[in-house]
Parts: C-alpha cells; structure tokens; sequence
C-alpha cells in the first residue's frame, strides 16, 4: 500500500515499445518491466570494500542495477567477492580482454556489457561467450559508443552516424543469434543528443531487444544533465528505453539521482520530493535561493511523496503554494503556510522551514491505493 498525499497524477504515461524481456539478476528489464536506473562504480573493483561501499551508496539514492569496470586481471579476480556481497545486481563491464568476459560469467555477474569495437577478434569469440552466457542464463549487453566504433564501420560511414552504430550493433546481435543466443540488450551511445536520438529511433525500428539508453561522455553535472534529459524525455516520451544510466563527471549518487528525477518527471517512477519554487525577481523580499536550498535539505529522505511549494511572491506565491501538498507564500519578513490548499498560519522568515516540517509531518493519509508499478 501507498499512502496518497494529494499529488496531482500524471494525465498518462508514454506507451512503452513491445519488446523481449530479460532478467538481470533479479530485475526484469523490456518487456514492460518499469525502466531501471543504473550507473557505474568509479573505484577499481579490485579494491573490494571501496567499491560494495559505493555500491550501498548509489542503493540508497534509488539505484536498480550497477556496473563495474574489469579493465585488468586483479579486476577480474574481485567479480566473485563483489557479487557475492553486493546489494544490487552487479553488471561486469569488459572492454579488449573477452577472457575476463567468461570470467565474469563464472563469477556470478548479472549480466555483462561488452563493447564490440575494442575487444581483439570479438566475433571469434562470440560462439564460446554465448554457450557460457546460455549455460548461467546471463544476459549480454552489446554497448556500442561511438568513440570506440569498429574501425571497419568508421571506414565506411567516415564517422560515427546513427546508421554506423546501429550496424555495429544489429551487426553482433547477428552473431549471437547464430548460436541461438538471444538474451541481449543493445545501446548505441554518442556525446551528441541528437545523434542518440536518431540513433535509438533507428534501433527500436528495426529489433525488439531492450534497449539501454546513455548519452555517453556527456559532460559535467549541469551540461550532461541536461543533454542526458534532453535524449532522455525524448526517447522515454516515444516508448523507447528500457534501463537508463546519466554518464555524468561527478560522483554516481549524483547519477541515479538525475536518472531518478528524469523518469519521476515523465512518469515512469513514482515521485518522491518535489520542490516547486520561484527563480527569483526583483519583487522578491526573500532569499529564494538559501530558503529553497533550505527546506530541499530539511526535507531529504522525506518517507511519503511530497511537494513543496516555496514561493517568494504574491503574484504567483499563494496559487502555487495552494496547488502543492504544503507551501510557503513568504515576504515582509514572514511566510504565509499553505497545507493542501488552505492557509494554516503565518511564521516569521527565520521559522518557514521548521514550520513546513512540522506541517508535513502532522499529514495524514486521504486515501490508501494499491500500488501499482510504473509501466
């Protein structure tokens, strides 16, 4: 059961694409399975305690599913006290060596990402992977990025174009499939969102293989957020992706928390805090920015999904305020306290968020619903 606090429902979800589903571990990915988020460790994994600590870390922000990078044979050799602790399904990430891909099937991976264009005599090898990945029931993920496309697909297209990625993809699936192999995952990942667009547009076209959606080397927090959004709500909003991980130069708690945020705001993830506030102006007589910043902080980890309005104005302070399950309309040294709709009471500036708080502690369920998975 979920308790409803009032939040106003999306008027529909996106149409999920018809596709395969697989298992990761014990996450159902396609198929219409609820989109994962996911992202990747930035420790060695043969530093073991470093990573299952980040691990815990990224669980606790709303992670689904995690990779971890075997660049090296200490790597390789930490995959089984990695798996056997860790509190998500873990995903081996094999670049060059396809060795370290059947050790990592041996170890107990969820699943494993390879990236055809940089492992040595890759197709070579794809009957001995499929027959091992088939033997432990474990997925596949064929990972193509553009910066390290098979140079015979470079030489073709001259560059790294939806249609070149998408070939390198459907090309190895072609392989697997010819040893009966069909437990994949595909993601054609480039720097630029509209390419990514194209791309996975092409893609969802022409198979039914989940597809992971990535905008690869997007960038620092706010520029690969946004790009990672802008890909994202497009792709997502036209039924297409089926895990998501936001590649972002900062740490992975901040990752999943964009992943997180973008599919609470499609509709695909059922929404947690929300705070709806001003950008601020020159009637404001507030700080918006500290007080936002303020009642954001008081309020994480908040049990019930909540939104809170923080207004500074009363041009549109006390309508939004309204519109929000609790909210402030503040100015003149004061602050207006709004609870589903009614005001409650005024508090001077320096006690808004202790009110707010109190407030949203003293709610009470106005109805029970049987929750229901994002689909």
């Amino acid at each position: 059961m979920t308790t409803d606090l009032g939040l106003p429902q999306p008027p529909g979800r996106p149409v999920r694409r018809r596709t395969r589903r697989i298992h990761v571990g014990a996450v159902p990915v396609g198929g219409g399975a609820p989109v994962s988020v996911q992202t990747m460790t930035t420790t060695p994994t043969s530093d073991i305690d470093a990573t299952l600590q980040q691990i815990a870390e990224v669980t606790a922000a709303g992670c689904d599913l995690v990779r971890v990078a075997v660049p090296s044979q200490d790597d390789a050799d930490a995959l089984s006290a990695v798996v056997a602790r860790s509190t998500l399904p873990v995903i081996a990430d094999i670049h060059f060596q396809p060795r370290y891909v059947l050790q990592a099937i041996d170890a107990g991976c969820a699943a494993v990402r390879v990236n055809p264009g940089n492992i040595r005599k890759f197709d070579d090898r794809v009957g001995e992977i499929a027959a091992a990945a088939s033997a432990a029931r474990v997925p596949i993920r064929i990972g193509v990025n553009a910066g390290s496309l098979d140079p015979r697909l470079l030489a073709k297209y001259g560059r790294a174009t939806p249609e070149a990625l998408v070939e390198s993809a459907l090309w190895e699936c072609s392989l697997f499939e010819e040893h009966g192999f069909q437990d994949l995952k595909l993601a054609v990942k480039h720097h630029d969102p509209l390419t990514v667009i194209a791309a996975y547009r092409l893609l969802a076209e022409r198979c039914d293989y989940p597809l992971h959606l990535g905008v690869t080397e997007a960038g620092t927090a706010l520029q690969g957020s946004i790009k990672s959004a802008v890909a994202f709500g497009v792709l997502l909003s036209e039924g297409i992706g089926d895990t998501v991980r936001v590649s972002l130069s900062a740490p992975p708690v901040e990752q999943v928390k964009a992943g997180c945020h973008i599919l609470q705001s499609l509709g695909l993830r059922p929404r947690k805090l929300e705070i709806v506030s001003c950008p601020g102006c020159g009637r404001l007589q507030v700080d918006i920015h500290r007080l936002a910043a303020q009642v954001e902080s008081a309020f994480e980890g908040f049990p019930h999904p909540l939104r809170v309005a923080v207004m500074g104005c009363v041009v549109n302070g006390p309508g939004e305020a309204r519109e929000a399950d609790i909210g402030v309309s503040s100015g003149n040294g004061k602050g207006q306290i709004f609870v589903r709709g009614r005001t409650v009471r005024t508090v001077p500036e320096h006690r808004i968020v202790e009110a707010l708080l109190e407030e949203a502690l003293n709610l009470r369920p106005s109805d029970s619903t049987e929750e229901t998975s994002p689909s």
